[in-house]
């Protein structure tokens, strides 16, 4: 059973390294262009994809070992990935085909920074219209035209809001929307900050929040008719005000003060937080007003970084060592399974993308009626968790496997084996 509820308070010159400029433009359906898919929650627009996978795994389309390092997924958009790793020392981004992973551009941030866990960026970037946003594990924010690489503006988020880095790294991927990008540098001066997406001015920061900085990303949500930025620093679950950073909820009950590394997931006015380190999971209900007042909390539901997502009325995710569902509103848990271990997931046509971090790959049906597999197969050791979130776009998955990235065909005729 859930717990029961408590209630809470209130630029700089950039250098291109153009190996090919020529960027499709065709649109295509089903894009994943940011972090976690189109509206950042897990779950993508793909249809028509395979119930079941062959053994051995759905056939591949191709293969490439040249991003370097890094923990970061693609984004995908006009036949075109975006993938941040790191090559003669720089922390770069890439510009690839998706039609056979050849490296279209490539881009240089600074260089690479090295971490017990692992060196190079834990980001994924941001496609918005013409604009490519990315930014890198030494907090280097930086706005590009992604047909060419081309930079428009860069600087760095911790000397501007003057912060620091995490233990493991700038890990967060920037939140955009039309007219700003959002990111949590932390500190004294305000946790989240916001900056015009065309000139890369300070437009304000969340002066009434004043945590550090953790590893989880933002996303939008809009609660009592408020548009607001949810977010996890390393000391709560907070809420701020999209138009200026106005605080609007607080909710520390699932934060474990180490790293708070999933992202928020929102929805009928409850925001979902949730980490590992013996802490769990809980939901806060929000009005937008600054009330908030817990509606459940469970200490099993511990996601260490493989992010939760929410399909129908249910949060699936990896809670422990073990593949979870349950319900939003009540906390109430569906079904446990072991499926392939810790990792991470994606959801798209009604099915779960699973990554483990010991390099297997699952096909679940992403019903609370039960764990019901549809295939699994190993991917290759490279010598570094398999951390990075699957992408599934237009029929592919993508697999980044550190220096590594695989294109699975996924399609109900592909994974068939039928061309």
């Amino acid at each position: 059973m859930a717990n029961p509820p408590r209630s809470h308070s209130s630029p700089k010159p950039v250098v291109v390294i153009a190996l090919c400029a020529v960027v499709a433009t065709l649109t295509i359906a089903a894009d994943w262009p940011q972090f976690r898919g189109p509206e950042r929650t897990g779950v993508g627009e793909a249809t028509g994809l395979a119930d079941a996978w062959p053994e051995g795994g759905p056939p591949v389309r191709w293969q490439i070992e040249t991003l370097g390092e890094g923990y970061g997924s693609v984004a995908v958009m006009d036949d075109v990935l975006y993938v941040q790793g790191t090559a003669g020392g720089q922390s770069v981004v890439f510009a690839l085909s998706a039609d056979d992973g050849r490296t279209l551009w490539r881009r240089a941030l600074g260089p690479r920074r090295d971490q017990d866990q692992g060196a190079g960026p834990r980001s994924t970037p941001t496609v918005v219209g013409d604009g490519l946003y990315v930014l890198n594990e030494a907090g280097e924010l930086a706005y590009l035209d992604r047909r060419t690489g081309e930079g428009r503006w860069q600087f760095n988020i911790l000397e501007r809001f003057d912060s620091s880095n995490i233990y493991w790294s700038v890990s967060e991927s920037p939140l955009v929307d039309a007219e700003r990008v959002y990111v949590m540098p932390g500190g004294r001066g305000g946790s989240i900050a916001a900056v015009d997406r065309k000139t890369g001015e300070t437009v304000w920061r969340s002066r009434e929040l004043t945590d550090a900085a953790s590893y989880s990303s933002l996303v939008f949500t809009e609660v009592g008719g408020v548009r607001a930025i949810a977010g996890f620093t390393q000391e709560a679950g907070v809420g701020v005000r999209a138009s200026d950073g106005k605080l609007l909820w607080r909710y520390e009950a699932p934060a474990n003060g180490t790293a708070n590394a999933a992202m928020p997931v929102a929805g009928d006015g409850l925001v979902f937080y949730t980490s590992s380190y013996g802490v769990g999971g809980g939901a806060v209900r929000v009005d937008g007003q600054g009330s908030s007042e817990e509606a459940w909390f469970q200490s099993s539901l511990q996601n260490h970084h493989g992010g939760v997502a929410l399909y129908g009325d249910h949060l699936y995710g990896f809670f422990g060592p073990a593949l979870g569902c349950v319900e939003l509103a009540s906390g109430e848990i569906a079904w446990r399974a072991r499926s392939v271990g810790k990792g991470s997931l994606a959801i798209a046509d009604g099915k779960l993308f699973l990554l483990s971090e010991r390099h297997q790959m699952g096909l679940a049906e992403a019903t609370p009626e039960g764990y019901r597999e549809g295939g699994r197969f190993e991917i290759e050791d490279r010598g570094w968790p398999s951390w990075a979130y699957p992408v599934v776009s237009d029929g592919t998955l993508y697999v980044r496997n550190w220096d590594q990235l695989t294109a699975y065909d996924v399609r109900a005729e592909g994974a068939a084996g039928n061309p």
